[in-house]
């Protein structure tokens, strides 16, 4: 039943990293467009980045340069890679399959000043 499980949040200082997992159950992973979304709190979600099957990516304006989204076919797994983090990065992150509709459970990412 559950299709896509995110790891790897947790609180970072300003500054720091964190890299984020997303692991596929299912055959669909390995030809499937794959995106990370982020919601803070009080706010709508937002597409953080996104992959193509292809391994093009693309990625929200304000994390160009410090977010790097890439795709493990053989692990069934997406990552997210976060450099030079700042408070506003701070939201629950979701890993999600577009044309599925299947989306994780969400992972905590906290940065601090």
């Amino acid at each position: 039943q559950v299709r896509l499980v995110e790891s790897g949040g947790g609180l970072v200082q300003a500054g720091g990293s964190l890299r984020l997992s997303c692991l596929a159950h299912g055959s669909f992973f390995s030809i499937a467009d794959m995106a990370w979304y982020r919601q803070a709190p009080g706010k709508p979600r937002e597409l953080v980045a996104h992959i193509t099957s292809g391994g093009t990516t693309t990625y929200k304006d304000s994390v160009k340069g410090r977010f790097t989204i890439s795709r493990d076919i053989a692990k069934n797994t997406m990552y997210l890679q976060m450099n030079n983090l700042i408070p506003e990065d701070t939201a629950v992150y979701y890993c999600n399959a577009p044309v599925h509709n299947y989306w994780g459970q969400g992972t905590q990412v906290t940065v601090s000043s």
